[in-house]
């Protein structure tokens, strides 16, 4: 029994090894997960139609169950109902070139990067875009907030993103990695493109797709409505964030 324990100890205390080798902390940031916790989550998209949307409705299509922003999609693209806050969850596949935005707590006319809030989603790496300021890349609060980038995936791939509205505490996670992450009531005023952001301390207000006549699609589009009172689980399993003015 005595040799038997030493045993054990030798196995529980040597290192574990791989082929793959020591995983680094930029890795384990890479492949960072958030929770799989569904509970409470509910769908803003049936696979079918475009019931409980409203607006530029003339863009979007339902294709093979995924909702598809046409390149006649322009504007504001909303749900009919309000929410303020809230974690949404959705998967996207932007073609060479895409843009897109994601549209929170916006009225439902107007332009949400102004009127409410927009959080990008834009094909980064296409040439067009390499000198825009890092307030426009994909996951930031456009004009706003700057995201940690380099967490996309290249055109025509699937990507998952979370979106967190808690108060004034925003956050975005892309592919299991938090990227922003701030307090919009420390922002201060801003601009951009010489409109002013007057949207950034609503409260509530729609949620949609802002399309920039660039075919996007959608789907899995979920929501999970928070209360002031309660945490904001899902829990995430790693943390990395931007601060405000492009830092």
């Amino acid at each position: 029994m005595r040799y038997s324990l030493m045993l054990l100890s030798v196995i529980f205390a040597a290192p574990l090894s791989t082929d793959a080798g020591t995983t680094t902390h930029s890795q384990q940031e890479k492949t960072a997960a958030v929770a799989v916790d569904e509970k409470g989550f509910i769908s803003l998209f049936n696979g079918k139609n475009l019931e409980g949307w409203q607006g530029a409705t003339k863009g979007y299509i339902v294709e093979k169950g995924n909702l598809v922003c046409t390149t006649q999609g322009r504007g504001f693209f909303c749900t009919k109902k309000q929410y303020g806050d809230f974690i949404l969850r959705f998967e996207y596949k932007l073609g060479l070139g895409g843009n897109n935005g994601v549209g929170i707590r916006a009225p439902a006319k107007g332009t949400p990067a102004y009127t409410g809030m927009e959080i990008q989603l834009l094909d980064d790496d296409a040439e067009e875009y390499k000198d825009l300021e890092p307030v426009q890349f994909t996951g930031a609060v456009y004009g706003a907030i700057a995201c940690k980038r380099g967490h996309s995936k290249p055109a025509g791939s699937w990507n998952t993103m979370e979106i967190m509205a808690q108060g004034r505490a925003i956050r975005v996670t892309l592919n299991g990695v938090i990227i922003t992450e701030g307090d919009l009531g420390k922002v201060g005023a801003k601009a951009i493109h010489g409109g002013k952001l007057e949207g950034l301390a609503n409260a509530k207000g729609h949620i949609g797709f802002c399309g920039h006549a660039h075919r996007v699609e959608f789907r899995n589009v979920r929501i999970l409505e928070l209360h002031r009172n309660r945490s904001t689980a899902p829990a995430m399993a790693a943390r990395s964030s931007c601060g405000t003015n492009g830092s």
